[in-house]
């Protein structure tokens, strides 16, 4: 995968992040803290989001396909 396709990948999570209203109250949601967690071996892009009107807070996970295995060590390395 190219940084290019890369950046689509993640453009399109804050797409869906972005057309998701607020199951409170219908606002939008904004992008708090983003990480990428290793789930029963399967790379993770975890963002967690508040509602900009209410406060409510949501995390949304995607499936990161752009981490390849070789990736995952350093990966859990810089999280740990």
């Amino acid at each position: 995968m190219t940084i290019k396709d890369i950046m689509k990948y993640i453009e399109s999570e804050y797409t869906i992040i972005n057309d998701t209203p607020c199951e409170i109250c219908g606002g939008d949601y904004i992008s708090r803290d983003s990480d990428v967690a290793v789930i029963n071996g399967i790379p993770y892009d975890i963002c967690d989001c508040i509602c900009s009107e209410c406060g409510h807070e949501k995390t949304f996970q995607f499936c990161a396909p752009f981490i390849e295995d070789k990736d995952l060590k350093n990966i859990r390395g810089i999280l740990n």
